[in-house]
């Protein structure tokens, strides 16, 4: 199910008139007379609803006779809610982009010729800070605890505090006195 559609179905099912004739439906299939009856609504009333729900292949109709009769469609509900959210969004690109714009926009702000002006204070932008300091290490390579210091201090004085931020950070690890960079 595509984001748009998620958000067509989302706005019917909004509706507790529509939600009512899909609850009505999923029991058995009826055509607009019987709704309108079993529901206290007019039968214009229904079929404006049921135009809502069937342009957006909720419910299905089928000619019976002199009747129209409607179905529930009910592969459209066998969709996971969890599994709508985690499709990729059409902005996902967008935002991509944004969270780029504000990564370079916090470097920017922090480091001037290479060199940390001051550690963050907020959390989100320390990280920014400490992934930009982490590409220095080299993955798969161990490091003693004066190597790191060195590293650093290339950037900021106050090297144990960023040391302890990396490793509490899950961006180094320490073992036994020795430090390696982690991979994402």
């Amino acid at each position: 199910m595509t984001e748009q559609e998620a958000v067509a179905l989302f706005k019917c099912l909004a509706d507790k008139t529509r939600l009512q004739i899909l609850k009505t439906l999923a029991v058995e299939d009826m055509y607009v007379e019987r709704l309108a009856e079993r529901l206290g609504l007019t039968p214009p009333t229904i079929s404006f609803h049921l135009k809502k729900l069937e342009s957006i292949g909720a419910v299905s109709s089928a000619r019976s006779q002199y009747f129209t009769v409607y179905s529930l469609c009910k592969n459209v509900f066998a969709a996971r809610i969890i599994d709508i959210i985690a499709e990729k969004s059409d902005e996902a690109d967008i935002q991509a982009e944004r969270d780029a714009q504000y990564r370079q926009k916090v470097i920017n702000a922090f480091f001037e010729y290479g060199k940390l002006k001051t550690i963050p204070a907020q959390r989100k932008k320390e990280r920014i800070i400490l992934e930009e300091i982490v590409r220095a290490f080299e993955f798969d390579r161990v490091y003693a605890e004066r190597e790191v210091n060195i590293i650093i201090a290339d950037f900021h004085d106050d090297f144990c505090t960023l040391r302890r931020d990396m490793v509490s950070e899950r961006l180094l690890e320490r073992k036994n006195g020795e430090y390696q960079r982690v991979r994402e």
